[in-house]
């Protein structure tokens, strides 16, 4: 017979929440029969919807064939038969709903950030220590294939010495008066804990602290592009939150890592986000999926020559790492990881203390803009 855990889902009203975690996560996983353990025995999951909107909540129940949904999230906390809670919610409300869940005796994972401030996030990740529930935060990039195939060239030698990090992130989120906006309106809002430093840096940070040198410092300058856009409702409003950031960062072992993240830029790249990582003995740019690699005997050598056109076709001298190990979707691998961890004690390293971690580094990177310096990233506690 197989194993059930019983998973209350906060926060799918939202498009991560409803995208990647309900359905290709945790539904996806239904569907399959549940997760495999190292026994044989599988895990089913057993989701129950819970949302403040009670007619939305129950419409995607419905749609999706779960059986389960409330809009009171005090009685689902206090249903022993359901032990992990999950959120995807604002993050305002995140720190307050993790520490209920608990509270609760409940094992918790959940989206980043984790809190508003580093104050919080360290409190609800202590909290969760000293109650020996399990916990765990989103660490997604992680698990993208093109992200996955660096850290396969970083484990071989391909890159030699690690030099520098280059990344670009972002895309053009229209205003929402001639076209709809791809982001909800309480990104771009200070006060509903909006803006791309507080979103973003807690991913940068797990993925150089994972990918590339653990983060030692950052000088962060940040930007409020577009100042007015348009609701959901089509009313106007003030757009104060940074929309944009231009982070560079020292990492250990002398790693120069340079980051621009912006809602407010066109894509004239590979993919939504690209790293170059730049090595003696090799450079590497991958993508979402894709990544590309130039050792240092096949570089070209070009000269600078401003008086003819480029004769060298620079994308061309680029040779593709193949799918040889072709995965899923990444936000399912890691609830599976999750899923191992707690059913039989697996490998997990993205505890909440790496949320807070990502927290900091936001909370950092905001002083930094603020006083127009650079800010040493000290060790948590």
């Amino acid at each position: 017979m197989a194993k059930r855990i019983g998973v209350i889902m906060h926060g799918i009203t939202g498009r991560m929440g409803y995208n990647q975690h309900l359905v290709r996560s945790v539904l996806a996983i239904r569907d399959a029969g549940g997760v495999t353990l190292r026994s044989g025995e599988r895990v089913e999951l057993d989701p129950i919807l819970v949302g403040r909107n009670e007619a939305k909540v129950r419409e995607i129940a419905e749609r999706h064939g779960v059986k389960r949904w409330t809009g009171d999230i005090d009685a689902a906390l206090a249903d022993p038969n359901d032990t992990l809670f999950f959120d995807a919610g604002t993050t305002q409300m995140r720190a307050g709903l993790l520490t209920r869940a608990i509270e609760a005796g409940k094992n918790v994972y959940c989206e980043k950030p984790i809190a508003d401030t580093l104050d919080e996030a360290l409190s609800v990740a202590r909290l969760a220590e000293r109650s020996g529930v399990k916990h765990g935060v989103v660490q997604d990039k992680l698990f993208l294939p093109g992200l996955q195939k660096l850290a396969m060239l970083r484990d071989s030698g391909f890159f030699g010495r690690i030099l520098s990090v280059r990344a670009e992130f972002g895309y053009w989120v229209f205003e929402g008066d001639w076209q709809a906006a791809q982001r909800p309106s309480w990104n771009y809002r200070t006060k509903d804990g909006g803006g791309i430093i507080l979103d973003m840096l807690c991913h940068w940070r797990y993925v150089m602290d994972n990918l590339f040198g653990a983060v030692k410092a950052v000088s962060c300058l940040g930007a409020t592009h577009i100042p007015r856009r348009v609701d959901e409702r089509g009313e106007p409003y003030e757009a104060d939150a940074d929309d944009a950031a231009y982070a560079t960062f020292e990492l250990e072992g002398g790693v120069v890592a340079h980051i621009n993240s912006s809602w407010a830029v066109r894509v004239r790249r590979d993919d939504l986000v690209t790293f170059q990582v730049d090595g003696t003995h090799g450079s590497a740019v991958a993508g979402l999926t894709k990544c590309w690699t130039q050792h240092r005997v096949n570089t070209p050598k070009p000269v600078w020559n401003p008086d003819q056109p480029q004769t060298i076709d620079f994308y061309r001298t680029w040779d593709e790492v193949p799918d040889n190990n072709p995965g899923g979707n990444g936000f399912r691998a890691q609830w599976e990881m999750f899923i191992r961890h707690l059913a039989e004690d697996g490998p997990w390293p993205y505890g909440l203390i790496e949320g807070a971690k990502g927290v900091q580094l936001a909370e950092l990177g905001l002083r930094s803009w603020r006083e127009r310096r650079w800010l040493d990233v000290p060790a948590l506690a």
